[in-house]
């Protein structure tokens, strides 16, 4: 076994190869971009090496830097996890002359399974089922147009040379041929600088299911069963699961069988996955194979209580697989979600942006977590939008499912666009619990599982009031405790008022929409005042910061993050976003132009956040007033120059006192 492995990725797939290599007792390097300097899995390695700017064409695609990286650290062996290089054949072949152990593939096996047409004549050859299609070198339009009116409509334009859904069009009719070639060849030029196009029939519900295969350098190959990933956005997966649903034995071992023979055709080592598309008559077709790690393989590893990584250093170095096919077993379900910076509102487009609050659901021997992030991490336009992946495993199916609501219920994201609740949507969709999905699940149910959000229930208005009700209390008692009379009554916080009901009036907007919300004090609570609605609340907050309310005698959970003025509330399932309408704000927009900042109200400045001269950027914390009781900071209304600070920490101010002046950027 190896001494040192240098890992040439970065996010989940670094860390989680990281902890295979720790539990071996292998010493583990980590290359990284700039951007990287401080990401989980530099922080998680042995050692880590600088590598490039940022965009990925500088570092992670660079191969002389990560094999420079490699001698320089005194690795043997390079591990490229999955994207990147991972199926680069030059990169396997500058591997084996560096002296360098590339853990995968062959690089005759990569190039063989690289290009999808010289794939589909291999499999031909071996007996592998194909879809009907043309797979030939001939490109000529009115040559394409007379094997598509061969092979019939509908019909499946797919770039040779690609994947991930990139030279994709399905084609109903013969007279949408030729413009639906142009746009694929184009987008295949421009993605893989190769145009060539491949036609098969389209299948109109198949599912997507692959077998995940295992050879050693002694002529041992075995298969360790299917995963179904027929739940896909844009050709893109997005849930696994194994064994796949409603799986016969009888045409499991049909496909294994196919995979295994797909694998030997090309002398295959180590882990391969094999891509079948399954129709509804129980026929399958290949599709292609992946010449790696898969993001998915962790389903895998669960059901089957096998390391795949471990197993993949072990072919590597020459050992024999740690298995025989009859020592192979099912046990269980298992279920992985994808967790993406992505906004399913918007066709699932990528989302940039700081992770200001992270949360992922508590380990255990049913959930598992696989990520590289951490909260205060930067989801920048560079890399792939993966946050984390979320697996479930348990004795059958519907307990898989019941975890996978729970996990998905304690995951929490606040800064950017998540993919979270498009996910405990289709959890709970009648035709996924069933089982009954195929490639266009998402598609046919997007009305129910992209559904915009409706209006705010009375339930989350009244929680959201009461978080920042209880946050102000939490805040007040603690500035009373530090007071020479901290049983003042001036430190109060309980809305009395002489001769008046004792409440407080909130304005909560989502959207365009306003809501007041009024909240009478009650010495067990609050009684909340909605339009055409009244009803009791009372509520805690924990030391972790959750809420744990009760809301007109239903007990709940939730969680509240607060920036500034903007609420996001996380409750059963759901994210919502509220507006806080503070009166001590109501100013700034006004003062924004102005270039400087006034006291909306009287208070005291108990901490000034900036110093003359700093440069500021919207948002940025200025400076913190104290008023009625609470603390109010004041961010920046526009990026500029901090001018002048008007006043010190200890300081009382008058309304409209000017506080901060800052001079704008360029003048």
């Amino acid at each position: 076994m190896f001494d040192c492995l240098l890992i040439a990725n970065r996010g989940e797939i670094a860390c989680r190869i990281i902890a295979t290599a720790k539990r071996l007792g292998i010493r583990t390097v980590a290359v990284h971009s700039e951007a990287d300097r401080q990401s989980r899995h530099v922080r998680l390695a042995d050692e880590a090496v600088l590598i490039g700017p940022p965009p990925a064409r500088d570092s992670y695609l660079r191969i002389d830097k990560i094999i420079a990286a490699a001698t320089r650290s005194g690795a043997q062996a390079i591990h490229p996890g999955y994207g990147f290089l991972a199926e680069n054949a030059e990169f396997a072949r500058a591997c084996e002359t560096a002296g360098l152990n590339f853990i995968g593939p062959p690089a005759a096996a990569i190039d063989a399974m690289g290009d999808k047409s010289r794939a589909k004549k291999l499999m031909e050859t071996a007996g592998v089922p194909l879809v009907p299609g043309y797979h030939g070198e001939e490109q000529d339009p009115e040559l394409l147009l007379l094997q598509a009116e061969r092979i019939g409509f509908p019909l499946l334009l797919k770039a040779s040379a690609g994947g991930g859904g990139k030279g994709m069009r399905v084609v109903e009719a013969a007279d949408e041929f030729p413009a639906a070639l142009a746009a694929a060849k184009r987008e295949a030029l421009s993605a893989f600088g190769d145009e060539r196009m491949l036609l098969e029939r389209y299948l109109r519900r198949p599912r997507h299911v692959e077998i995940q295969v295992f050879a050693d350098t002694h002529g041992n190959c075995v298969h360790l069963f299917e995963r179904d990933c027929s739940v896909q956005r844009r050709h893109q997966k997005v849930i696994e699961e194994a064994p796949a649903p409603g799986m016969r034995e009888e045409l499991r071992q049909q496909m294994a069988a196919a995979a295994i023979a797909a694998a030997k055709a090309i002398a295959y080592v180590g882990a391969g996955t094999i891509e079948f598309l399954l129709d509804e008559d129980g026929s399958f077709y290949f599709m292609e194979m992946n010449t790696r790690l898969q993001v998915e393989h962790p389903v895998t590893e669960l059901i089957s209580g096998q390391d795949l990584v471990a197993w993949q250093l072990q072919v590597a170095a020459g050992e024999p697989l740690p298995c025989r096919q009859n020592e192979l077993s099912i046990a269980g379900h298992a279920i992985e979600v994808r967790l993406y910076a992505e906004d399913p509102q918007r066709d699932f487009l990528p989302a940039t942006g700081r992770l200001e609050h992270l949360r992922l659901p508590a380990i255990s021997s049913n959930v598992r977590v696989d990520t590289g992030i951490q909260q205060g991490d930067t989801i920048s336009i560079h890399y792939d939008p993966l946050l984390a992946k979320l697996i479930v495993h348990a004795a059958e199916r519907r307990q898989a499912l019941q975890w996978l609501r729970r996990g998905l219920d304690a995951t929490e994201v606040v800064g950017l666009a998540c993919n979270r609740d498009f996910l405990r949507r289709v959890c709970d969709n009648a035709e996924f619990v069933a089982g009954d999905i195929d490639t266009g699940f998402i598609e046919r149910h997007r009305d129910q599982l992209l559904s915009s959000q409706q209006q705010p229930s009375a339930e989350q208005l009244a929680l959201a009031a009461l978080y920042v009700l209880l946050q102000r209390h939490q805040e007040a008692k603690a500035r009373a405790e530090q007071t020479a009379e901290p049983t003042s009554p001036w430190n109060d916080t309980s809305g009395w008022r002489l001769n008046s009901d004792n409440h407080h009036r909130l304005l909560l907007r989502d959207s365009d929409q306003e809501y007041v919300v009024i909240l009478h004090y009650r010495p067990d609570g609050y009684l909340v005042e909605l339009p055409g609605s009244t009803f009791t609340a009372r509520g805690e907050l924990t030391t972790d910061g959750e809420l744990l309310a009760t809301i007109d005698g239903h007990r709940c959970r939730a969680r509240v993050i607060q920036q500034g003025l903007e609420l996001t509330l996380i409750v059963s399932g759901e994210t919502r976003s509220l507006h806080l309408a503070d009166p001590l704000y109501g100013l700034l927009d006004q003062q924004a132009a102005a270039g400087s900042l006034s006291a909306p109200m009287p208070g005291k400045i108990i901490a000034i956040h900036i110093a003359s001269g700093a440069r500021v950027n919207v948002g940025d914390p200025l400076l913190t007033l104290e008023a009625m009781k609470m603390e109010h900071t004041i961010n920046a209304p526009k990026s500029g120059e901090v001018s002048e600070i008007y006043f010190q920490v200890g300081e009382m101010v008058e309304e409209g006192a000017q506080l901060i002046a800052i001079a704008s950027e360029g003048g």
